[in-house]
């Protein structure tokens, strides 16, 4: 492809192997919409390509690309039969950016491009509409000022209230022609004050400029962090599109909207959208004005007077309607629409893939599969992993007392109880101190973004259901509220008012994006239902899938939790855990505060029956799976006193001085206790602990099998090895343990011993491991720390400058590192050639993100081990693996 330009009609674009990634996703889509005959504004694509160039470049548009550039503006001047800058006839454009993937709101658009103070005339007399004119020149000033000259938008938004509170009028439309002929005074006179440059009047320079800034925008803060949540690389870049304007301000046959061919928020088959009348796009997105909806149906549930498009415009309606069901059927996907009407004839201004719930995402590809539009392994693959967390977490309990202040509407599901604050800063720092946030804006900017996924939940007193707060918010699995008109937000007193009550920022609410609700306090939640679709995907999923999937658990309620989300067993069940509960931490103390054996002996003997407890519990749960038992891995310190209460206590129990403990605890201490006496460390000096563990684990097994109540099968690992001769000491002892427990009971016991893979030198020293072994289980968190020598704990303060410098595309504790998956691979291919029949396994963080698991796959492990909640998403990432294996096969 020489071309670095293309006009959306060339047929040149028909030729590129992956469009959006040269185009972008916008300008492949908008290209595709014109040769399937829809009525598409002209214009033209300057590629991604193009971006790449324009960093090269010193941020700068080179000769050659400039002229390229002026040589298709002239393909659109002969298509509309208007010409830029002209006097008598102006041909206007929108720039807009278009990267791969939809980020909403994430870069810039310019809208009404080539007015100036001679041009406006010109449209003014060609239109014979004074008003539409002026106003259009001023939206112009306000976002070209705003994207490309760098003034801050409220600087405009503040002289319009001002003025339409002089007028004594509401709305922006009630403004006349005089009036937006002051406010452009203004505007430009606030351009001057705020850059020391005059407003351009050059309709060339306006472009360039145009451009430019939307490339710029690509490396923008907000653009930075969207991308880095969603995961998107930097090298990307982004497309810009340039077109010919249409006008949905022009009067009350234009109008302007943004409609969904599927409800995008649970997924039902019905048009979900909204308009503007006398507007143009950015009114809709930016939620300064609350619009009206599109079909009838959807008014009438909404219980509002203002009149649906279907009611207003039927006949473009019904245009509209035949073009959706066109593209849905084309894209063979839900679709985000944007259209306008100029004088009663509609334009298309952009179609893509919309934003959608995890509940409607699984939805609609389910209806879609039933409709014959897609395939089983296309409905598996269109599901975003990641997006089933928020489908799979509790929602308000209805029986729970519950105070409802305001109401808004329900732009994004779920319900979220927090703070209230006002700015992204304090969401940013609240979440920093682990309390919980709700944001509370008149209406949010993309530059809320860190914001609102700091938050839990996002409430806006302006804007619709599909505002640039309704529709991130869905993409981050955030409940949303918008365009509250109930509430009044003060943002110098940092309150909101209702009509019954003011709250201030600090106290707790609770939204509830599925009803709209606003409530006072926190409210109760309850385990949501799952949907038959969830569980006609997941079938699928497991049809697919080859990885069995297990989950890290230790108690009767995350063993449940997991099991009734298809855990096919526990990879990863931590002893540990189970000694901090209150009954058995001052046993625990007492043993690792004794000096003599006999002593330890003492207080290991009072908790057996706690973990023998526990063991039976899991064990019976899990009746007939895999359970692996992680022996005791901590540093001892973790368990230790730190309060003087607590310590008296268990100078009490141990029958010592207080100033003995505090000498004791003082010998424990360790400088780096992570790399310190922790795991088989433990077992090695002190053998007892762990033999108290096998027993509480075979005798569990041995109660249950004298019951006839099915149990689990147990695999005991050995945590923190790193050499052979650990494994084999380890290995020999719980032998020992089991040979006693059989000689006493007279039962036969089935068990493995395997260890965890988390130390450098044990994946490198896996053959030798291997013999000893019956299976590894990579302990991914440790062996990241290990790998790089870095904490998890306190990699917090300098990970972000490693990602802003791309020394890392992606945080090491989230998706398994590259080095670390080397050891991962080294580790298996030593194991399997010294025991064929090694069972392989990962049971870190890592076993709950896709990215991760699809390396597992490739790899050759026998399953991945994750959080309850994570469970359903491995499944689905691990047949999502296997499909993308099959896909590179063929």
């Amino acid at each position: 492809m020489n071309k670095l330009i293309l006009n959306f009609k060339s047929k040149e674009s028909k030729k590129i192997k992956n469009p959006k990634n040269f185009l972008g996703g916008k300008g492949a889509n908008l290209s595709e919409m014109g040769r399937m005959g829809l009525p598409v504004p002209p214009g033209f694509t300057i590629s991604t390509k193009v971006c790449e160039i324009f960093y090269i470049d010193k941020k700068k548009l080179n000769k050659n690309l400039v002229n390229q550039i002026k040589k298709e503006l002239k393909v659109i001047e002969k298509d509309v039969g208007k010409k830029f800058g002209d006097l008598r006839n102006p041909l206007l454009l929108s720039v807009r950016s278009g990267a791969r993937v939809s980020m909403p709101g994430m870069m810039d658009t310019i809208l009404n491009l080539g007015l100036n103070d001679k041009t406006v005339n010109a449209l003014k007399l060609r239109t014979s509409n004074g008003r539409f004119a002026k106003d259009s020149y001023r939206r112009f000033i306000q976002m070209y000022g705003n994207v490309v000259m760098g003034v801050e938008g409220y600087h405009f938004e503040e002289l319009i209230e001002n003025y339409k509170l002089t007028k004594g009028v509401l709305l922006d439309t009630d403004l006349d022609e005089n009036d937006w002929d002051g406010l452009i005074v203004d505007f430009k006179r606030t351009v001057k004050e705020k850059t020391k440059k005059d407003f351009p009047q050059d309709v060339h320079e306006q472009l360039l400029g145009a451009i430019s800034a939307v490339f710029l925008s690509w490396e923008s803060n907000r653009a930075k962090v969207y991308r880095k949540l969603n995961q998107i690389p930097a090298e990307w870049g982004t497309a810009v599109n340039v077109q010919s304007m249409v006008f949905g301000n022009m009067g009350e046959d234009c109008a302007t909207g943004v409609v969904f061919t599927r409800n995008p928020s649970n997924g039902f088959d019905e048009i979900y959208g909204e308009y503007l009348i006398n507007a143009q796009g950015e009114d809709v997105v930016a939620g300064t004005r609350t619009p009206q909806y599109i079909t009838k149906k959807a008014r009438q549930q909404a219980k509002v007077d203002a009149p649906s498009m279907e009611e207003v415009m039927p006949k473009i309606y019904k245009q509209l309607h035949k073009i959706l069901k066109k593209l849905e059927k084309h894209y063979k996907d839900m679709q985000d629409v944007e259209f306008t009407v100029e004088n009663k004839k509609l334009w298309m201004l952009q179609t893509r893939s919309g934003k959608r719930t995890a509940k409607s995402a699984v939805k609609i590809a389910v209806e879609m599969v039933k409709e014959k539009l897609i395939s089983k392994k296309e409905a598996v693959l269109r599901i975003d992993p990641n997006s089933l967390d928020t489908l799979l977490h509790p929602t308000l309990d209805e029986n729970s007392s519950i105070n409802v202040i305001a109401n808004g509407l329900p732009a994004s599901p779920g319900a979220a109880s927090g703070k209230v604050v006002f700015t992204s800063e304090e969401a940013e720092r609240l979440t920093g101190m682990m309390q919980d946030t709700i944001l509370v804006r008149v209406e949010t900017s993309p530059e809320d973004i860190q914001g609102m996924h700091a938050a839990k939940g996002i409430l806006t007193a302006r804007g619709g259901m599909t505002s640039h707060a309704a529709v991130v918010a869905r993409g981050m699995g955030r409940p949303c509220v918008s365009g509250s008109s109930e509430i009044d937000i003060n943002y110098e007193n940092k309150t909101f008012r209702t009509q019954s009550m003011e709250i201030k920022e600090g106290e707790i609410i609770t939204i509830d994006g599925s009803t709209g609700r606003i409530i006072l306090g926190s409210v109760s939640t309850v385990k949501p239902e799952i949907s038959g679709d969830f569980s006609k995907l997941m079938s699928w999923a497991d049809e697919f899938r080859k990885l069995n999937i297990r989950t890290n658990s230790e108690t009767p309620k995350d063993t449940k939790t997991a099991k009734d989300f298809g855990a096919e067993g526990i990879g990863l069940c931590r002893t540990e855990h189970m000694f901090f509960d209150e009954e058995r931490i001052l046993s625990v103390r007492e043993m690792i505060l004794s000096k003599t054996k006999e002593d330890r002996a003492k207080a290991l003997e009072k908790l057996l029956p706690h973990q023998k407890k526990d063991f039976i519990e899991i064990f019976k749960i899990m009746n007939g799976l895999p359970v692996t038992v992680r022996l005791l891995d901590p540093p001892l310190h973790e368990f230790l006193p730190r309060t003087e209460k607590e310590i008296s206590e268990v100078a009490n129990v141990v029958n010592l001085p207080i100033k003995e403990v505090e000498s004791r605890i003082e010998e424990l201490h360790e400088q780096n206790p992570m790399l310190g006496h922790r795991g088989c460390r433990l077992g090695i000096s002190f053998p007892e602990i762990y033999e108290m563990q096998c027993r509480a684990i075979f005798e569990a097994l041995v109660e249950l099998k004298k019951k006839k109540i099915k149990s689990a099968f147990p695999e005991i690992m050995i945590p923190l090895v790193s050499t052979e001769a650990e494994i084999k000491i380890m290995k020999d002892l719980v032998i020992n343990v089991a040979s006693d427990v059989q000689k006493k009971h007279k039962i036969k016991i089935h068990f493995m011993v395997g260890t965890m893979i988390e130390l450098p030198r044990a994946a490198i020293k896996a053959k030798e491991i291997a013999k000893h072994a019956e299976f590894f289980s990579f302990g991914t968190n440790d062996l990241t720390q290990t790998t790089f020598g870095i904490s998890r704990d306190d990699s917090g303060k300098f990970l972000n400058d490693y990602l802003e410098n791309k020394i890392f595309s992606i945080d090491p504790f989230v998706s398994i590192d590259e080095g670390v998956s080397d050891l991962i691979e080294i580790a298996v291919e030593k194991g399997k050639k010294q025991n064929k029949k090694l069972k392989l396994g990962i049971c870190g963080e890592h076993g709950g993100d896709p990215k991760s698991i699809m390396f597992c796959s490739k790899v050759g492990l026998n399953y991945v081990s994750c959080s309850p909640y994570r469970v359903p998403v491995a499944r689905l990432a691990a047949a999502q693996a296997e499909l993308g294996k099959q896909t590179v096969k063929k």
